[in-house]
């Protein structure tokens, strides 16, 4: 099967990450299954999602992981101008919801597999496909533990997002936190006499801000980045049901994108002692004051070395003289921090096209990664 009729039948199911992938882990099974090759599915606890992961040539030694995604990120309330789960071609790009994050490259691995398996391979190609990437790489937990309990781990990884086939050595890595700021509900004609939650919100909300001026003014930096320190960021603040009530509660959803060498224990600490200044003189008439802040998930950053032999290796795949990184996060982090699998990303498209209406990746970007599957499977035949 080649590979664009396997990225049509990837785009034409839609895994927007709160549904269900099962219907496409298991074309991908059965896919894989038609050239010999078994794969295994990692159910979630609800039995709608999975992860796959599977091995061509030798079982018995470690050798080159290609991970990806296969969950996508709602279309609702985007202006769409092409069905966004149908691949639909124009002016050289395929569009549809996923061709560039990063079903394409998913499809370019299968498509390798399907090759590899008509091959001789001395040493093993393996594919791992994961779920809920984009609400947090919180999928691809359960495949890691497998791979934690294997008597053989691959010796190296390639995660495919989007770089434009560049060779990414690092990103940061991101803390998901929430704040829920409890005052006293009352009448707005009495206002003053409540503890307004929204205004501890936005107190709050200014605390972030304070910090991160903080760290962008004299924090670590790293200039691979196109923001060279740790950003902290407030998405989404909540609270109040109408007008004439103070509101009792509100709550804000906020993140930390942390350089490598930044922890973001110490920077969650700082927020937590910020709340406290907020509250403290309030308590004396309003016991309940608080600010609570809770992380919800986290994964680490990626900050592969420069001469690991991952990296040259896989700039020898493409023919890159440099190497870069990127701004969004991956399950790369995971693999190199629980598993110590030596990991870079590299993968078709830009991410300037993801999370977008009218999302596609370019024939020559595809074209550029089938190259690189086709030199990696060349050294798995000739060996490492």
């Amino acid at each position: 099967m080649e590979m664009r009729a396997i990225l049509d039948r990837l785009i034409g199911f839609e895994t927007v990450s709160p549904q269900s992938n099962m219907a496409l882990m298991e074309f991908i099974r059965d896919t894989l299954a038609t050239a010999g090759i078994d794969s295994v599915l990692i159910p979630d606890a609800s039995g709608k999602k999975a992860n796959l992961y599977a091995t061509v040539g030798p079982q018995d030694r470690p050798g080159v992981m290609l991970s990806g995604h296969t969950d996508v990120v709602p279309v609702e309330g985007q202006a769409w101008t092409r069905p966004p789960f149908e691949m639909t071609e124009a002016d050289g790009k395929l569009y549809g919801r996923g061709t560039t994050d990063m079903k394409g490259f998913v499809a370019c691995a299968i498509a390798a597999a399907l090759d590899a398996a008509r091959r001789e391979l001395t040493t093993p190609l393996h594919l791992a496909f994961s779920h809920d990437e984009e609400v947090g790489c919180l999928g691809v937990r359960s495949l890691i533990d497998m791979l934690d309990g294997a008597p053989v781990r691959p010796a190296m990884c390639i995660v495919g997002e989007p770089t434009a086939m560049q060779v990414a050595t690092g990103h940061k890595g991101k803390t998901a936190l929430r704040a829920t700021c409890t005052g006293r509900e009352g009448h707005s004609a009495l206002a003053p006499l409540a503890l307004n939650a929204l205004h501890l919100g936005a107190d709050f909300l200014n605390a972030v801000r304070a910090l991160q001026a903080r760290v962008a003014e004299s924090g670590r930096r790293d200039g691979d980045y196109d923001v060279p320190y740790t950003t902290i960021h407030v998405g989404k603040m909540s609270g109040g049901v109408q007008v004439n009530i103070v509101p009792n509660q509100c709550v804000l959803d906020f993140e930390i994108r942390a350089l490598a060498e930044d922890d973001p224990q110490d920077l969650i600490a700082q927020l937590r002692a910020a709340a406290e200044e907020i509250v403290a003189p309030l308590r004396e008439d309003f016991p309940e004051a608080a600010i609570e802040i809770e992380e919800l998930w986290s994964y680490p950053g990626l900050g592969t070395p420069s001469e690991a032999r991952v990296v040259n290796f896989v700039k020898g795949l493409t023919g890159a003289n440099g190497t870069i990184k990127v701004a969004f996060g991956t399950e790369g982090g995971l693999f190199s921090d629980r598993l110590g699998i030596p990991t870079v990303v590299c993968g078709p498209g830009s991410m300037a096209q993801g999370h977008k209406p009218d999302e596609f990746v370019s024939l020559e970007q595809l074209d550029r990664c089938q190259a690189m599957m086709a030199a990696l499977l060349d050294r798995l035949e000739s060996g490492l």
